[in-house]
């Protein structure tokens, strides 16, 4: 009798992360790796794209390799203005260089502005093409409460599902 060769056992790491930026008095707004045209840039170091920047600690988080602080920080000034494409394309390499693949990321935006319905299958195509994993997307406000219901910025929330 023969016996079947052992299987290692796949090992599953789920990490969760948010972000949150707040509206500045120009520019265009980058969330989701899309443009938008109707609500000014977010603030930051970078691009400001909260759903990203929520991907990429999430991601990091399940792989357990810090957060972005730690790889990205704003003490970097070759990542000032940067597109947070630079810094997913990058923790992707991390992730995958420790051994992980991904496996889905959740994404839910909370803002007032703008209306993320009407792009909201653009942007998961767009964040599924990036990570090149499947990428649920989905959006709620505020109901008008707290500084993101008074329309003050965007809080992004993120779990990334990982193997290896």
């Amino acid at each position: 009798m023969t016996t079947a060769p052992a299987v290692p056992p796949r090992e599953m790491r789920t990490g969760i992360a948010s972000d949150v930026h707040a509206f500045g008095d120009s520019g265009i707004l980058r969330l989701a790796a899309l443009d938008w045209g109707d609500a000014p840039a977010l603030t930051g170091h970078s691009d400001g794209d909260a759903v990203v920047h929520a991907v990429c600690d999430a991601l990091l988080s399940a792989a357990g390799l810090g957060d972005m602080g730690e790889h990205f920080g704003t003490d970097r000034p070759e990542y000032a203005g940067a597109r947070s494409e630079v810094f997913l394309q990058q923790t992707l390499q991390l992730v995958a260089r420790d051994g992980w693949k991904v496996e889905h990321v959740a994404v839910q935006v909370m803002t007032q502005r703008p209306r993320i319905s009407p792009r909201r299958r653009e942007a998961e195509k767009r964040l599924t093409e990036l990570v090149d994993a499947p990428v649920s997307f989905a959006a709620t406000t505020a109901d008008r409460l707290g500084v993101i219901g008074a329309g003050a910025g965007v809080l992004a929330q993120a779990v990334a599902t990982l193997r290896r």
